[in-house]
């Protein structure tokens, strides 16, 4: 059994975090299940501690439901611009599972050393993670699927290597052959990289709420008007390069403060 590691109570001043007009002293800010339900959730980390305690740290509300592996306690909540979900399944061994929504190739790491910081606790309190540090493929919560063969490939690590050589990852460098990759790669993912990109670049747009992504980022990319098909190699080479810089742009967005939806227009 995992030993678990004690979490201090909550900071004196800190308000319960599904306060609506909080002061801010607590580093996070709850949403419910309900309103949470559409979330698409990608595993993170287990944690050796008690969701209990967790939950009176943060001053969170526990919430309880079941799905396919049996009844769960959750509570979801925002940090540092990233939706975390802290969960523990009946029957499971003790621990806390931590779950992420946001998309992007924000590192994991990263988004669970910022958990830890509001928790009080270190790096020894992580006894599986997805980027493979203190990982016991043993003991894969069940809620995450048994029999996965390895840890799961940094996203951000396989971004940094696309966009410098994006013709090294398709046949022939073009703007449709880029877009097709990504497609694929998000599917792969469970919308893990895109999830959003669609609604940023209309937002930005100020319309075509009901384009497909590509088609908005050819109206940046090409604020006169889209040439005529064919292109030449060196527009294919443009729209490759502005693709990229759009989502470069939309990851930086993300790894910034935490903003609300834009409004449909």
């Amino acid at each position: 059994m995992t030993e678990m590691i004690e979490v201090p109570d909550a900071e004196g001043d800190w308000e319960p975090a599904a306060e609506p007009r909080a002061s801010g002293r607590n580093p996070v800010r709850q949403a419910s299940m309900f309103q949470s339900a559409t979330w698409p959730l990608s595993s993170l980390a287990l944690l050796s501690v008690d969701l209990e305690a967790v939950a009176r740290r943060l001053k969170l509300s526990l919430e309880s439901s079941w799905d396919g592996h049996g009844r769960v306690r959750a509570a979801f909540f925002v940090l540092d611009g990233t939706d975390f979900v802290v969960t523990h399944h009946e029957g499971d061994a003790p621990g806390t599972h931590v779950w992420t929504r946001k998309g992007g190739p924000v590192d994991p790491a990263a988004r669970t050393a910022s958990l830890l910081a509001a928790l009080g606790v270190g790096p020894e309190t992580v006894s599986y993670s997805v980027w493979g540090v203190g990982t016991d493929l043993r003991h894969v919560p069940a809620a995450w699927g048994r029999g996965r063969g390895k840890p799961a490939r940094s996203h951000q690590d396989l971004w940094a290597h696309f966009r410098r050589r994006p013709e090294m990852f398709v046949d022939r460098l073009s703007f449709g052959t880029v877009v097709a990759f990504l497609n694929g790669y998000d599917i792969a993912s469970d919308r893990a990289v895109l999830d959003g990109f669609r609604e940023w670049l209309a937002a930005k747009l100020g319309y075509g709420w009901n384009l497909v992504y590509w088609a908005l980022a050819e109206n940046l990319i090409f604020p006169d008007g889209r040439p005529e098909k064919p292109w030449s190699p060196m527009t294919e080479q443009h729209a490759v390069a502005g693709l990229i810089s759009l989502i470069d742009e939309y990851f930086e967005n993300l790894a910034g403060a935490p903003e609300e939806p834009p409004e449909m227009v």
